[in-house]
């Protein structure tokens, strides 16, 4: 017997982990159904579309966040210039592109394999560390969309970081 034939019995659904932990801190949440729940986190550039989905065949509990810019045909492929760059950066999770709306997501999972449940603080990281992602590249994103900008030089605007106080 191989170990991947070992079945273990999980206690609960972690999606219900999730509710609990939206409605301890007030997020406004809707549970599409029973492996799946979705909220909008508001972020200093956008308001980001996350979801949570349980994945029971891979154990694990998935997180999407979809920022609300959609990508135009003309400037597809200096995006996903821009997503080879951002990729590089991010240590956890990855920036993708959702071609069935051609807008931009940003997708983790947390690997729950054994029938372990998660806690409330790896809920809370697995959300803010998206959302500072997220935070931290959306402009990059824009520059490119919006305002025509090449994806190294929309990359280099991000990543400048200033130095003492004017």
């Amino acid at each position: 017997m191989s170990l991947m034939e070992i079945e273990v019995e999980r206690q609960s659904n972690p999606v219900d982990m999730i509710e609990f932990v939206a409605a301890t801190n007030d997020w406004s949440f809707e549970r599409s159904g029973e492996d799946e729940i979705a909220m909008t986190v508001e972020g200093r550039w956008a308001d980001y579309h996350v979801s949570f989905s349980w994945m029971e065949e891979f154990e694990a509990l998935h997180l999407a966040s979809a920022f609300d810019l959609k990508i135009p045909e003309n400037r597809l492929n200096e995006v996903i210039k821009l997503l080879s760059y951002v990729n590089g950066q991010v240590l956890m999770g990855h920036f993708d592109l959702w071609r069935n709306e051609d807008v931009v997501i940003f997708r983790q999972s947390l690997l729950l394999a054994g029938g372990a449940e998660p806690t409330n603080r790896q809920v809370e990281v697995l959300l803010s560390s998206a959302v500072d992602a997220c935070e931290a590249y959306y402009q990059a994103f824009q520059f490119v969309v919006w305002s025509g900008m090449d994806a190294k030089s929309a990359m280099d605007a991000v990543l400048f970081e200033t130095v003492g106080e004017a």
